[in-house]
């Protein structure tokens, strides 16, 4: 769901959470802040380290394992090692997303293989947090780095009274839209929900093998959209979950949706697919709704759109300042039983932090969470051939500082979305009301949720 899976995003995920040392712990919240207190929970092995104790193991040197999906990953791990030549890195990459999680759940099971350092996607992370399978990274000062990183990413990644990684990607959203289209049909570039829906009834009726937008149905997506209608379906304090997909948020994004599935006036074509590539690329599909990875995924994979498209804040429900979400991003964390968790810390750190680090991510179309890299005008003011020459990254940016406070993410967020379209996927492949699908879709995961230990009540 973000640019480090490309060639994922189409597979089904497959995980369940494991309730195995379950503790007492806190959902982070979108805008950084963070919930009641963790008790237990993940602590590295050994005596607790300092900041200083990272230079030292720097110095010292030592081999670490790495697992990650991110195509910069091995150009960083060699960067690393070029300037810490004590330290010996090993890149493994075992399966992006769902793939690696269930590995390292495997490995901790077994109590051998897992690695030291793994890149989890934000909605992955309290699952592991939440079950102790992660060093806590304020003991090694790592929480003084808050003002390196958008309020936004740092929520991801302060849970409760803890840091369980740091921050490397995000999705703030935006509308990317097809110019050509618009203007040979007369379009408005909209700034309201209704407007939008208004665009995509025009299209359909002056070419019917034409779609405004496309969602072939996707929890992460719609929560995503919940989140920036400011629902607040999904709450965590300690062990007590409370989950309302029928909030004001989820009831607004409905009102706008149903219109666009109930009508018929969603893209058929599946998602992720060479045709659907296809067709944004031609313009049978004129926009989309998406995170920040969305420009160089569209520049890669439907390049006959090159000059055709632009960018713009995504449509308010009241044509209000402008709102946005995150879909998608991931962190790196260090992971429980590293033998030499502060070389980890310190690894992850630089992943994060350091300069040439952040450049081979930015050179490999990351969508940085460092204030630093986002204000520098070499990324703010890049113009990019695909949009015409626009600066995009402005548009993104303004929708990175626009994200919704508030956000919490369930601590079985990735089993939520394996069970999306058993109920919520239905409304959308039979053309019916979305709330129907919430209302199940709600009910299955409150009881899920009772099964692996949480005291989960459905809202009101």
């Amino acid at each position: 769901m973000n640019r480090t899976k490309k060639c994922a995003v189409a597979v089904v995920l497959v995980a369940a959470v494991s309730a195995a040392g379950l503790t007492a712990c806190s959902s982070g919240n979108g805008d950084g802040s963070s919930g009641g207190a963790a008790t237990g929970g993940a602590t590295a092995s050994g005596a607790a380290g300092s900041s200083a104790a990272l230079s030292a193991a720097l110095k010292k040197g030592g081999a670490l394992t790495y697992w990650s999906w991110t195509p910069e990953a091995k150009t960083q791990v060699a960067e690393f090692q070029k300037e810490y030549p004590n330290v010996t890195v090993t890149y493994v990459n075992a399966g992006s997303g769902t793939d690696q999680y269930t590995k390292i759940s495997n490995a901790i099971k077994a109590g051998s293989g897992a690695p030291d350092v793994a890149q989890f996607e934000y909605t992955a992370l309290p699952q592991f947090a939440y079950g102790g399978d992660l060093v806590d990274l304020t003991q090694y000062g790592l929480g003084q780095d808050k003002s390196l990183f958008t309020d936004g990413a740092w929520g991801n990644v302060a849970l409760g009274h803890g840091l369980y990684a740091l921050p490397q990607d995000q999705g703030p959203m935006a509308l990317f839209y097809n110019k050509k289209v618009f203007d040979k049909y007369g379009l408005t570039v909209p700034t309201t929900w209704s407007q939008f829906v208004d665009d995509a009834k025009k299209l359909h009726a002056a070419d019917p093998s034409s779609y405004l937008t496309s969602d072939g149905g996707d929890g992460l997506f719609a929560s995503s959209l919940i989140w920036q209608a400011g629902g607040h379906p999904y709450q965590v304090d300690g062990t007590s979950v409370t989950i309302n997909l029928q909030d004001q948020g989820a009831k607004k994004w409905t009102s706008v949706w149903n219109q666009l599935v109930e009508g018929q006036l969603l893209s058929p074509t599946p998602s992720w697919t060479d045709d659907w590539y296809k067709q944004l690329g031609n313009g049978q599909i004129a926009a989309l709704v998406s995170g920040a990875w969305m420009p160089g995924l569209l520049a890669s994979s439907a390049p006959d759109g090159k000059g055709d498209w632009q960018a713009a804040p995504m449509p308010t429900y009241d044509g209000g300042p402008a709102v946005s979400a995150n879909y998608g991003g991931s962190a790196t964390a260090v992971v429980k039983g590293s033998k030499n968790p502060e070389l980890a810390a310190a690894f992850v750190q630089w992943l994060s932090e350091n300069d040439a680090s952040l450049k081979i991510f930015m050179d490999n179309a990351g969508f940085p969470t460092t204030v630093k890299q986002l204000k520098d005008p070499s990324f703010a003011d890049a113009t990019n051939a695909y949009f015409g020459g626009q600066k995009v990254n402005q548009v993104l940016l303004a929708a990175a500082n626009s994200v919704a406070p508030g956000w919490s993410w369930l601590p079985y967020q990735e089993y939520a979305q394996t069970i999306f379209a058993d109920s919520v996927g239905q409304a959308y492949a039979n053309h019916t009301d979305l709330n129907a699908g919430l209302v199940a879709w709600q009910k299955a995961l409150v009881d899920y949720g009772k099964t692996q230990g949480f005291q989960v009540t459905s809202g009101q």
